[in-house]
Formats: structure tokens, C-alpha cells, sequence
């Protein structure tokens, strides 16, 4: 059994594929769901590598419920269990279809890169069953959509803090002393007791669940500053060119020379309060705005990303717009670092 947070636990399912896999029919076939969640039929789901690192040959499969009522749509959000069985008991009987495709030979570039492999196997079965491929998957317990090389979660995980905050009475008019604080220096690293002291808030599992979100370093403490930028974020009226130039002056550094910098670390702790980027996620991204020769990213160079990037721009100017301000998110997908338009259902994959 895989474990969605265990690391290793993958690891070793992963090994285990691979000798199973090429045992030379020691081991009967391996049965996988590639897109590893359940989907509401409308498009397939990026498929997850880890059924193809051992390079050999699959059979793919198709199924097909062909019934009136959506009686096997379960995913993250919808229907619940209990509508599902409701639906599946008012009918006689549930239409399955199963259509196996002719083998896939993977090619040799495929063999050595499970992700094209799954990339283009994915392309494959989608043509074959008529429905678009999507850069959309689920990474843990959350469906994300991938933007350059960052995979942001579908829905904003801030705007529930600022539901639990404003549900537990929190006054949203004193963030901007909040933030003055931290742009003084005056408050860094906070406990949980801290953090309920300085938002003002008596209930403990608030304050837990507050506390949670945000990074913990070695001593268990969390940068004031990420929470002083989320709750910043909740701001309908505060622009984006606001929320952007906020977050530089939060994060960056003076050098030796007087100019502001903003570090690798700086960078990453942005993103990561306000998107839950990884550090290896956000590492790239900021390697790819700031040359090893630079002494870190300047202002002008932040501003760039967050409001003129041609893919990136879209965090701020439409992700992280509060659902107040009735901005719509962004529409496009990307592939390899630039924004592309949506997977054409006719594009074909590489085949031999």
C-alpha cells in the first residue's frame, strides 16, 4: 500500500513495481490507475509516473459506465458517499464497458523518462477514449494544476484561514499594524502562544489550526511574517501590485551596497505561505529569475514575475485575488516553464 505522505513509502512501491515488472513473468501483471484518484469522466488526469519506471510494455485499458445517472462520479468535491449510492440504487443495474487497446512499445526516450512515458500514454488513451488529457493531478490529498514549474493547489488553501479567522471574531482592521510590525523588525519567530496573542484570539483550536499552516523551523516556531502576508492577502481592496511590492518588502534584505535584495530563501518563503510551493518547486523558479551571478533578485526583477510574467503573473493578478474582488482564476496550463494553451484532444502522442 502507498501512503500519499510517506516519501519513502512510494519509494519502496516504486522499487517493488520495477522488479515485479521486469521478473520475467515470475510475477503475473500489475494492475494500475495511473491518474490515481478518482475523476468525474470528463477528462483524464495526468497519470503518475510511477507505473512506468520500469520502461516495458502496458496494456491499456478503457472503461466506460454508460448509465443515465453519474452513479460512479465520487471525486473531492460533489456528490458525497451517500448521494453516490443513492444514485446507484435507483437504477436496475450499472453499464460497465471495458476496452483493451492494442499494446503500448514504449520508445527508447520513453524507457528512459517515466514521465514522458505516462505523458504520452495519457495522450494515447485519451484519444482513444475521446476525451481531452489534462495537466491536472492530485498530489497527496490535493488537486493541483501545474503553472511553469510550480503545481498550485485548485482552490487557494488561504482563503480558509481567513475563514476560520473571521468565523473566530479575528478583526481583519488591525493586520495593518500586524505588518507594520514585522516591516519594523519588531516580530519574527512566534509560538503558539504568541501567534494567539498577537492576533488577538482565546480559542485554542483556532490558533492550532492557524498554526499548522505555516512552516515550523527547527525550534517549532513560524516567520510572523508569512502569517502578516496571508492575512495581507485576505484584503479584497489591497491590488496585486500592492500585494506583490508587500511581500518583497516583507522578505528582503539589505546588502552591503544599501539595496534591497530578495534571497532563494526569501523567495521560496513567499511562495510557499501563499501557494504551498515546495522549496525544491520554488528553487527553480527562482534559479530561472536570478542568474547564479546575481547576488539575489531585486525589486524590479520580483515586480516582473509577479505582475508581467507571461505565466507566473498569473498568482497575482488572478490566483490570489480574494474571492471578494470576483477576479476569475487562471484559465491556462503550462508545460515545461512557459504557458501554453490547453492539451488538444487531437495531439498525438510519440509512437513507434
Amino acid at each position: 500500500m502507498v501512503s500519499r505522505h510517506d516519501p519513502a513509502s512510494r519509494k519502496k512501491v516504486v522499487e517493488e513495481v520495477k522488479r515485479r515488472a521486469t521478473s520475467n513473468g515470475e510475477w503475473p501483471q500489475v494492475l494500475f490507475f495511473p491518474e490515481g484518484t478518482n475523476g468525474n469522466g470528463e477528462v483524464l488526469l495526468k497519470f503518475k509516473p510511477g507505473a512506468f519506471v520500469a520502461g516495458v510494455p502496458v496494456q491499456p485499458v478503457l472503461m466506460r459506465y454508460p448509465n443515465k445517472l453519474p452513479a460512479t462520479i465520487w471525486t473531492w468535491k460533489g456528490n458525497g458517499v451517500l448521494k453516490v449510492l443513492w444514485l446507484t440504487m435507483s437504477q436496475f443495474y450499472i453499464n460497465l464497458e471495458i476496452e483493451f487497446l492494442p499494446v503500448y512499445n514504449p520508445s527508447p526516450e520513453e524507457k528512459a523518462d517515466p514521465v514522458l512515458y505516462a505523458n504520452n500514454l495519457q495522450k494515447f488513451m485519451a484519444k482513444a477514449v475521446g476525451k481531452p488529457a489534462t495537466e491536472f493531478e492530485l498530489i497527496g490529498d490535493t488537486p493541483v494544476s501545474p503553472l511553469g514549474h510550480l503545481k498550485v493547489p485548485l482552490d487557494p488553501k488561504i482563503w480558509e484561514i481567513g475563514k476560520i479567522l473571521k468565523k473566530a471574531g479575528f478583526s481583519f482592521d488591525s493586520v495593518q499594524g500586524l505588518i507594520d510590525l514585522c516591516l519594523e523588525g519588531v516580530c519574527s519567530r512566534v509560538g503558539l502562544d504568541e501567534l494567539a496573542e498577537k492576533l488577538g484570539l482565546t480559542q485554542t483550536d483556532v490558533i492550532s489550526r492557524v498554526f499548522s499552516y505555516f512552516h515550523k523551523d527547527a525550534s517549532g516556531m513560524i516567520d510572523f511574517r508569512e502569517v502578516s502576508l496571508v492575512l495581507a492577502a485576505q484584503d479584497a481592496t489591497r491590488s496585486a501590485e500592492e500585494l506583490a511590492k508587500l511581500a518583497f518588502d516583507l522578505f528582503s534584505t539589505c546588502d552591503a551596497d544599501g539595496c534591497f535584495l530578495l534571497s532563494a530563501d526569501g523567495f521560496s518563503a513567499i511562495l510557499r505561505s501563499l501557494v504551498g510551493s515546495p522549496p525544491a518547486e520554488s528553487g527553480k523558479v527562482y534559479s530561472e529569475l536570478c542568474p547564479r551571478e546575481d547576488r539575489g533578485l531585486t525589486r524590479d526583477g520580483f515586480m516582473q514575475f509577479a505582475i508581467s510574467h507571461p505565466c507566473y503573473r498569473h498568482l497575482f493578478l488572478f490566483y490570489l485575488r480574494p474571492p471578494a474582488s470576483g477576479r476569475k482564476k487562471p484559465s491556462r496550463v503550462q508545460q515545461n516553464g512557459e504557458c501554453v494553451r490547453k492539451n488538444n484532444p487531437e495531439d498525438k502522442p510519440k509512437e513507434d
